[in-house]
């Protein structure tokens, strides 16, 4: 995969380096629980991540519709030379050596892309299928592709990492909905707004009555329920990578706790969590996944 007039060891350090800095950069909650994860998986983790940050990148950097189509299929083009073996850039270069040696299926990285795609294709969801399915190709899969660094002990796992990705989008969605509005995109099902008798012109105008707090209830209610299920991954896991999932839930679950407590007041502010409160919880959470087996998040 390598050029052989370059180190091969030190390219793909290097490599890995850049992954490294690019999460430490931009992944804010998710680094916390990376960083209980045993050095060769933490590193893993970061290509990953940094192969994600990579995809939204190179949308998000292009103004004109060709130019998005372009990089989507430069995305894909640059994702088969990196499991035919000639990976060029560091990002590919580290996600190279990880696919290799995780056994990662490429279909899990294709559905990566396929996540970006729908977010320049799809701003409304007619009801929670669709939205669900959006759900899976931006949080579950990457759950997936962390499970196999993870390693696991039954096929059962993968449903439970799905349901984790779920819950933990699911509590993004409520949290941004505001900023998300801004941006020309709704993930709140269409049918569930009608139901509850909350419209467009409602968010347009951060109207917070009966109506949206019945609908969040409604989605942060269902985000529990997939957290609870989420949860059920952890037993499934070695002590030294269970922390990091049980990391990421619990700081997730204390967002949507918060949502719940400040009556689901999301559209004039964003809930967030101060840096020593996620090191708190990443501390608490870690502990107490080393020590017990089921692992309760409460």
């Amino acid at each position: 995969m390598q050029n052989s007039s370059i180190n091969p060891n030190l390219d793909l350090e290097s490599a890995y380096e850049v992954c490294r800095i690019i999460t430490r950069r931009e992944a804010k909650n998710f680094y916390y629980a990376f960083l209980t994860l045993p050095a060769a998986k933490r590193r893993a983790i970061y290509a990953a991540y940094a192969f994600c940050r990579h995809c939204d990148d190179s949308v998000d950097d292009v103004t004109s519709t060709d130019a998005k189509i372009k990089a989507l299929a430069d995305l894909q083009s640059d994702l088969d030379s990196t499991y035919t073996g000639t990976a060029s850039s560091p990002v590919y270069v580290a996600l190279a050596d990880v696919a290799q040696n995780y056994s990662i299926p490429q279909d899990y990285f294709r559905e990566v892309i396929l996540g970006v795609e729908s977010d320049l294709v799809k701003d409304r969801f007619q009801n929670f299928e669709e939205l669900r399915e959006y759900c899976y190709r931006v949080a579950s899969v990457v759950g997936l592709i962390c499970l196999q660094i993870f390693g696991y002990k039954d096929q059962e796992a993968k449903e439970y990492a799905v349901d984790l990705g779920l819950a933990m989008q699911l509590t993004n969605i409520i949290r941004d909905v505001r900023e998300d509005f801004n941006m020309g995109r709704i993930y709140l099902p269409q049918d569930e707004m009608a139901r509850f008798g909350y419209t467009e012109g409602d968010l347009k105008y951060s109207v917070r009555n009966q109506a949206f707090h019945d609908l969040m209830k409604f989605q942060a209610d269902r985000a529990r329920e997939y957290f609870d299920k989420g949860f059920k991954l952890l037993p499934y896991l070695s002590r030294r990578s269970r922390a990091c999932p049980a990391v990421l839930g619990a700081l997730y679950s204390k967002v949507l706790d918060r949502i719940e407590a400040s009556d689901y007041d999301v559209l004039e502010s964003r809930v967030s969590l101060s840096k020593a409160e996620k090191i708190s919880i990443t501390a608490k959470t870690w502990l107490g996944s080393m020590l017990t087996l089921p692992y309760s998040h409460k």
